[in-house]
């Protein structure tokens, strides 16, 4: 990653920025489209149709529900606010920060998704970083690799892990998820904060002048309050109530539903923020058109090869070769297809895991294995920041077999 880009470069990086979001919506478009010719043609049949299409629509409520919480929640001012009294915290120590981020980074991810850290934070912690003089590289790299590696906490850290719950190989869903992946992905992520401490350590030295930091400037403070008492209720809720039956989606729609609201009712007051833009629907119908996309090529004899590449059954080595398949497919071709072609040779709750281990905290090596890769990417350079990607792969080539073992030989002792 290399220094911000000259000021003359604002339009240009604007106008990339632009591009970027509509060949991402035309790439989604193209794969709902696709989806639906798949459906039409028959190539997957009727009943296997309706089966992806229930399978997905509580995901799918759910990234909508929890969308439109972290977009009004930053245009609120939630995660500037946090992220400049972390600063003020730290009292000027710049490791201090650097763990402050991690927390952040690390919450943000298991209850609002790594997509939202992946979008939201990194521009705080990048501003943060040009405020306090802190090294942007390693705050940044700190943002993408806690979004996917603390993406095994909850089910709802990750598409993947909602798809999981919501499939036969768990069939005690969020508890049993819970109770099989909590502590790999706890794992997970002080192996990435140990890797982080050691690449990082001569950044991390040093102090900044905690006087000169400016607050941020905040339009509503009402809204602002609002906001965050939402994201912290959905906290232990996304937690807590899948434990006793009640679906995550229930919980992040009702979130979206106050803020929503909370917005409509103080029109005409102080509050500036904006309803519009709060969906992403192409990437929803894209999701569903991916399903459809994946189950019509399983049922067409996907099954046969990739079982004979992830092999069976619950030992040590079993569990340590699902979860590296998974790592290799999710780097060559995104891990939400990887998950959604693997799933089927699973087989059991632990392995079911052990796949996750893999497509979740693998996809940090080629820039396309995971969608909130790109997204941080292009937070990156909307920010003027560019991105190294040699240096990303490589920095990636030392941390993911590191955390992907140690999660996965957590998971069997916990399985055990």
């Amino acid at each position: 990653m290399s220094a911000p880009l000259p000021e003359g470069r604002g339009a240009d990086l604007v106008a990339r920025a632009r591009d970027l979001a509509r060949s991402r919506a035309g790439l989604w478009l193209a794969l709902a489209l696709v989806g639906g010719v798949v459906a039409a043609t028959g190539l997957l049949p009727a009943d296997g149709t309706v089966e992806v299409v229930g399978r997905t629509a509580p995901v799918l409520l759910f990234v909508l529900g929890i969308t439109v919480v972290a977009t009004l929640a930053d245009r609120a001012g939630v995660f500037a606010v946090a992220a400049a009294r972390l600063a003020v915290l730290a009292g000027g120590r710049r490791w201090v920060l650097w763990l402050a981020v991690v927390a952040l980074a690390t919450a943000c991810t298991a209850v609002l998704s790594l997509d939202t850290t992946a979008v939201l934070l990194t521009p705080v912690v990048l501003a943060l970083a040009r405020r306090t003089g802190t090294s942007g590289l390693l705050l940044a790299t700190t943002t993408v690799w806690l979004a996917s590696t603390a993406s095994l906490l909850l089910p709802v850290a990750n598409l993947t892990n909602l798809l999981a719950v919501a499939g036969p190989e768990l069939p005690g869903g969020e508890a049993q998820f819970i109770g099989l992946a909590l502590l790999p992905g706890l794992v997970a992520v002080l192996v990435t904060v140990a890797v982080l401490a050691v690449l990082g350590r001569s950044a991390l030295r040093g102090r900044y002048d905690v006087g000169a930091l400016a607050p941020p400037e905040v339009a509503d403070r009402g809204l602002l309050l609002l906001a965050a008492g939402v994201c912290v209720a959905l906290a232990p809720a996304l937690a807590l109530l899948p434990l006793v039956g009640v679906p995550v989606e229930v919980p992040a729609l009702v979130g979206a539903v106050v803020l929503v609201a909370g917005v409509l009712l103080r029109r005409g007051g102080p509050t500036t923020t904006s309803l519009r833009g709060l969906t992403d629907v192409p990437l929803l119908l894209g999701v569903l058109g991916l399903f459809l996309l994946v189950a019509a090529a399983t049922e067409h004899g996907l099954t046969q090869p990739l079982a004979a590449l992830a092999g069976e059954g619950g030992g040590l080595g079993d569990l340590l070769r699902l979860a590296g398949v998974g790592v290799l497919a999710a780097n060559a071709v995104d891990n939400l297809p990887a998950y959604l072609a693997l799933e089927p040779v699973a087989g059991s709750p632990e392995r079911v895991v052990a796949l996750l281990a893999g497509v979740n905290l693998g996809p940090l090596i080629t820039p396309w294995a995971c969608l909130a890769t790109l997204l941080w990417a292009r937070a990156c350079r909307e920010a003027g920041v560019a991105v190294d990607w040699w240096r990303f792969a490589a920095r990636g080539l030392v941390l993911v077999p590191l955390v992907v073992v140690a999660a996965t030989v957590t998971l069997w002792l916990v399985a055990r």
